[in-house]
């Protein structure tokens, strides 16, 4: 039979997951179908319960789910159980396994592909959701230097904070705050704002060496990418490499092998500068 995975998320019609799935299992010679089902807040537990009463094998989760698995599981790897979220869970028995390959997709993609040290920067990391807890502990593991957390609402920057246990290095503060802050050699956007509205951030956050990184990719990351180019960001880099990097990582978890990322990368890259160059 052919192994069913998916990703679940609400939106999730711009994914490009199965896409990358399908290219992997190309890559592999592994016989799988991999779908993108939108389940709103609502719908989620029944939507996984059902996924896999039907065979479901494996699935990403993705916004704004990724907190919400976690109770879900019956098993939570260590990265998963430290990140308090989940993004790629495996069917064990009639349960869940979560894991989450956020963080090393991200490591992967910056000190990997992009070849940038991270051993310590300074770094403020805006969003406190399931994206921002899953990279937060393999940045502090990266060796950097501070973690500031800013996010809309002050409660979840202390919860993620508090998660991570690390009082003399992570730090929050409101987004009233920023002006105040001083400048920063890593800035990442975890948050969702670029879908909407954006969010107002002073120029005076980015250092004259700072890496300026978007969590999202395509249009999502362009209003803050755009930020950072007027900030003077040496480099800007959206998610689309973390999200090749963390597909590769739960594929490895799946089918016992970890494929090779560039080609993938390069081909989805490629495309979207054709697209952008179209507009």
């Amino acid at each position: 039979m052919t192994a069913k995975y998916a990703v679940f998320g609400h939106p999730v019609a711009h994914s490009l997951s199965p896409r990358i799935h399908a290219a992997f299992a190309r890559q592999e010679g592994v016989d799988l179908e991999y779908a993108a089902y939108d389940a709103a807040p609502e719908d989620f537990a029944a939507a996984i319960h059902t996924f896999g009463a039907v065979g479901g094998a494996g699935a990403n989760i993705t916004l704004p789910h990724k907190e919400r698995m976690v109770a879900l599981c019956s098993q939570l790897s260590d990265r998963a159980k430290r990140a308090g979220a989940v993004n790629t869970i495996t069917r064990a028995g009639a349960s869940w396994h979560g894991d989450n390959t956020d963080g090393a997709g991200l490591l992967r993609d910056l000190t990997e592909r992009h070849r940038l040290d991270l051993r310590g920067r300074r770094v403020l990391l805006l969003g406190a959701g399931g994206a921002a807890r899953g990279v937060a502990p393999a940045l502090l593991d990266a060796g950097v230097d501070s973690l500031w957390i800013v996010n809309r609402s002050a409660e979840k920057a202390d919860a993620l904070s508090d998660a991570l246990g690390e009082p003399g290095r992570v730090h929050t503060r409101y987004l009233a705050d920023l002006p105040s802050l001083g400048d920063f050699e890593l800035i990442i956007n975890a948050t969702s704002a670029g879908r909407g509205e954006g969010l107002a951030l002073p120029f005076s956050l980015a250092s004259p060496r700072c890496l300026a990184v978007d969590l999202s990719y395509g249009e999502a990351a362009i209003s803050f990418l755009a930020w950072a180019s007027a900030a003077g960001c040496t480099h800007r880099i959206d998610g689309l490499g973390m999200l090749v990097e963390q597909a590769a990582e739960s594929f490895a978890t799946w089918h016992g092998r970890r494929p090779d990322t560039d080609a993938v990368y390069a081909e989805l890259s490629a495309r979207a500068d054709a697209l952008h160059t179209a507009d």
